[in-house]
C-alpha cells in the first residue's frame, strides 16, 4: 500500500514540490550564511519525494536548534506550515484522500520546525 500511496504521490505533485525544494536548498547554499536553511530544503525535499515510507523523528533539543527553528518559523515556517495545514485538511475531507492528507499533515510538522528533527525511513 505505500509504494502505490507513493506512486501516486510523485504522479499527482509529490515530484514538484521535491524539485522546488531541491533548488530552493542549492540556492540558499550559494550564500555562506543560508547553508543552515539550504540542508533544512533538503531535508523537506527528502520528505516530499517518498513520504508514506518516512517518519519524522525528533532527534535533539539543543538551545541553538531552539534559536533556529524561532528564526525559520518566523521567516518562512509559518506560511510553510499553514500551506501544509490547509492541503491536509482539504484532502482529509474525503475518504480516498485521508492518507494524502496525512502526509501533508507530517509535511507542516517538518516544514514549522525543522531544526533537530531527522527524516527516517520507516521499518513497517
Amino acid at each position: 500500500m505505500k509504494i502505490l500511496g507513493n506512486i501516486l504521490w510523485v504522479i499527482f505533485g509529490g515530484a514538484v514540490n521535491c524539485t522546488a525544494w531541491f533548488f530552493l536548498g542549492v540556492l540558499w547554499h550559494i550564500t555562506i550564511i543560508g547553508i543552515p536553511l539550504g540542508k533544512q530544503c533538503f531535508k523537506l525535499a527528502k520528505l516530499s519525494f517518498l513520504p508514506f515510507t518516512k517518519e519524522v523523528v525528533r532527534t535533539d533539543e539543543s538551545a541553538i536548534g531552539t534559536v533556529a527553528n524561532i528564526f525559520w518559523a518566523i521567516f518562512t515556517g509559518i506560511p510553510m506550515a499553514a500551506e501544509n495545514l490547509l492541503m491536509g485538511v482539504l484532502f482529509c475531507i474525503t475518504i480516498v484522500g485521508i492518507p494524502f492528507g496525512k502526509q501533508y499533515f507530517k509535511l507542516a510538522k517538518l516544514s514549522f520546525a525543522p531544526f533537530g528533527v531527522e527524516v527516517k525511513r520507516k521499518l513497517i
